[in-house]
């Protein structure tokens, strides 16, 4: 089987979210052990971190500048041959016209159910292109219970048609490690709480410092990491506010050979997000050893288990009491986490990724 991969989002430096998940899968899809062959579809060249070329992995590089799921890939997989059996998207958007079977990967469908928390070319755009790759799709990756059941609700796909492959973490990243350079370097001292995520209104950053406000814990800062997304203003202005400004530490994007010392040096890390699709940071802090706190929404207990601390994040109040007792209840939990973290592997998710390619009914 001849198998394509739109793997532009795995193509650039800053990985986070959808970027995370198509890196590391196209990884493990590289290193299993497997009669198929790849083509690896891409906006530019790929970076140098890519899995290399190999007879059954290649690249095919094709330059345009708008569009190119919607225009360019189309075309080519019409006109140049060999023609893969099967395209699959790490993302939620396939061609837009496409002679063979197309598979999508979904993370979550936030903005359908929270439209408010997005800008309105954003909006219109994810619905759109959503709702004709959704429609299209022979099959389609979801990376929860939760978004397949979203899924379903939503655009009314058979479950048949959606399979459910989780993600993982890296194990050779994520472990329990300490450096106190890497907290030098972001001027950040001890003891302190963490947020590791996109800033953006689904991830409930205000009200994490509102919480942090209301705790009475002098001697604490609260470390805010991640690169700004969308409609992130209000964060900073909350913060002025609220006069934290000397206990608040903004790091913007954070390099993730980093992150794994930014979680383990904490003495909590807090993810009280309105919705998520999947929230790895909290899978990746529970690897190392972290007391972690999150809500109880969505997809949330589905990866957590009973490993954490839930709060409601419509309450700063619940979360900074969340807070108060992972703290407290440090060493139970850290273990909790570090048990609930092993069960998730890329190796896993390749496979059963795989499994949802070879089922797709090739068109001859």
């Amino acid at each position: 089987m001849l198998i394509g991969i739109d793997a532009n989002e795995a193509n650039i430096t800053r990985r986070v979210g959808v970027n995370y998940y198509a890196y590391n899968l196209l990884q493990a899809l590289w290193q299993l052990k497997t009669s198929h062959k790849f083509i690896i579809y891409l906006k530019k060249t790929p970076l140098p971190d890519l899995p290399p070329v190999r007879p059954d992995w290649t690249y095919r590089v094709i330059p345009f500048p708008k569009l190119w799921t919607q225009t360019r890939l189309p075309v080519d997989l019409y006109l140049h041959h060999p023609r893969p059996d099967v395209i699959f998207s790490l993302t939620h958007y396939a061609p837009r016209i496409c002679p063979i079977p197309s598979v999508i990967a979904i993370m979550d469908l936030g903005f359908l159910l929270f439209p408010s928390q997005f800008t309105t070319k954003d909006i219109n755009q994810l619905r759109s292109w959503t709702a004709y790759s959704v429609r299209q799709a022979s099959a389609i990756i979801a990376i929860s219970e939760n978004t397949k059941r979203d899924i379903i609700n939503f655009y009314g796909r058979k479950s048949e048609d959606i399979h459910v492959t989780y993600l993982a973490h890296d194990r050779k990243l994520f472990k329990p490690t300490k450096d106190i350079k890497v907290l030098e370097k972001y001027g950040i001292r001890q003891p302190y709480i963490l947020f590791l995520s996109s800033l953006k209104p689904s991830k409930n950053v205000e009200g994490l410092v509102k919480a942090f406000s209301q705790l009475k814990l002098p001697d604490y800062r609260l470390v805010i990491a991640g690169k700004k997304a969308w409609m992130y203003e209000s964060i900073f202005e909350l913060v002025r506010k609220l006069n934290l400004e000397d206990r608040v530490i903004f790091t913007d994007y954070v390099p993730a050979a980093d992150n794994p010392v930014l979680m383990s040096m904490a003495e909590a890390f807090v993810l009280p997000s309105f919705y998520e699709g999947f929230a790895l940071p909290a899978l990746e802090a529970m690897a190392c050893g972290t007391p972690v706190v999150v809500s109880q929404v969505a997809n949330l207990p589905e990866v957590v288990g009973d490993a954490v601390v839930y709060v409601d994040p419509n309450d700063s109040q619940s979360i900074a009491l969340g807070i108060k007792k992972a703290i407290k209840d440090n060493s139970r939990l850290s273990q909790l986490g570090l048990s609930q973290s092993r069960k998730f592997t890329w190796t896993n998710t390749a496979k059963e990724t795989l499994k949802v390619l070879e089922s797709v009914k090739v068109v001859k």
